[in-house]
């Protein structure tokens, strides 16, 4: 039997598994092949509405499938991974060991929280396992502003989501305007960004930066303090450093290398927010965001298949899409191919695509409908009783 050692719970991991699956299905029925994935969460986190979870527009629980649900073939493993042996072909984990023939590393990355004093014990991110329930369970209860540093596209959107729950946030950019790559890119677009915020009533604080985090202020680096007990990092990402990949090739934010077919490797591959992919045509680092992990997990599991069956892998050629965020219903913006869009088609186009890439189909299908309930319940105004 050959098996197949999958790490992560994301992305990555989820389109390998659909595209293996799909090419398998034989061997898989007959016990020659055996997919194992090792995860320190217990679901998929479908990041594609996280502002409208974060905004009170779904439930948390539309966005999360277990995995054992999402990947009904593999046997799911619920741990950490402690280290990988290269040599030996083995993954070590919490409670145990497991060897492969073909391995796929999609850990993802996380925020680099130590590059701020106190950020790390003090501030909250959404990449974690349990991080977007722990956010929503301390908005709950605030107590003086949330705070949201960092001012890319992600920043902005979750800074909007949480003044539409009727938080007051600051959002803090360090550099001199918000969504600064999308301003090179499409202006038109940034600046509808700046005018949703300032609808919302986001504070925007551009040109500084956060220079320290304790348990009820923020300091930055003008010398303001804001009182709050709510930090939300969205200041990028480093990938998750596992040991024993430590000899391969990595970039300047820790990801691994790949070579045009996602070896990083021999027999081992890797994408999303673990890796550094360059773009077909460009030979640039691809983003990471979860179009890119998607498209490039299912390559990795089309080449995967590949080298079970003694053939080279194939180059990944997936040129992207483009991207976009929601400021509320019917409020949104979009890069298609390079195509500016904005309002009611934008935002609609988003909805279908990510409706299109969740793994539950049940959970989909729901989606909709609680959008425009809930949407109806947060706009209907107050009745006011008058006795009589």
């Amino acid at each position: 039997m050959k098996r197949v050692v999958l790490l992560g719970g994301g992305y990555v991991t989820l389109h390998a598994y659909g595209a293996i699956v799909r090419r398998l299905r034989g061997e898989l029925r007959r016990g020659e092949v055996e997919i194992v994935v090792v995860s320190a969460d217990t679901v998929h986190n479908f990041h594609g509405f996280t502002g409208e979870v974060v905004a009170g527009l779904l439930p948390i629980g539309l966005t999360q499938t277990p995995l054992t649900e999402a990947m009904p073939k593999a046997r799911v493993l619920h741990a950490r991974v402690t280290h990988v042996d290269l040599a030996a072909r083995t993954v070590q984990f919490t409670g145990g060991e497991i060897g492969y023939d073909a391995l796929v590393v999609g850990t993802g990355g996380r925020e680099p929280l130590d590059a701020v004093d106190g950020l790390a014990g003090n501030g909250l991110t959404l990449r974690g396992p349990g991080d977007l329930a722990d956010l929503l369970q301390r908005v709950r209860v605030l107590d003086g502003p949330v705070v949201v540093v960092g001012g890319g596209l992600a920043g902005v959107e979750l800074a909007a989501a949480l003044a539409a729950r009727a938080a007051q946030v600051v959002l803090v950019q360090s550099a001199d305007r918000v969504v600064p790559a999308l301003h090179a890119e499409q202006p038109r677009l940034a600046a509808r960004c700046t005018r949703e915020l300032a609808r919302l009533g986001v504070d925007v604080r551009t040109g500084v930066r956060v220079d320290a985090v304790d348990d009820g202020s923020v300091t930055l680096s003008d010398g303001s303090v804001i009182a709050t007990h709510v930090v939300l990092a969205t200041t990028g990402q480093r990938a998750v450093a596992l040991s024993g990949l430590d000899p391969l090739p990595r970039d300047a934010q820790g990801r691994l290398v790949t070579t045009r077919d996602l070896l990083v490797a021999p027999d081992v591959w890797s994408a999303g927010d673990a890796a550094s992919v360059a773009h077909p045509r460009t030979g640039v680092p691809v983003t990471a965001n979860a179009l890119w992990a998607i498209k490039a997990g299912d390559q990795v599991g089309r080449n995967v298949v590949r080298a079970l069956r003694g053939r080279t892998g194939k180059p990944f050629r997936y040129l992207g899409l483009g991207q976009a965020a929601s400021f509320g219903v019917g409020r949104g913006v979009a890069d298609l191919y390079g195509v500016p869009l904005t309002g009611w088609v934008a935002w609609l186009m988003r909805v279908g695509f990510f409706l299109r890439f969740m793994p539950s189909r049940a959970r989909a299908l729901q989606v909709p409908g609680e959008l425009v309930r809930r949407s109806r319940v947060a706009e209907a105004p107050s009745r006011v009783v008058v006795p009589r």
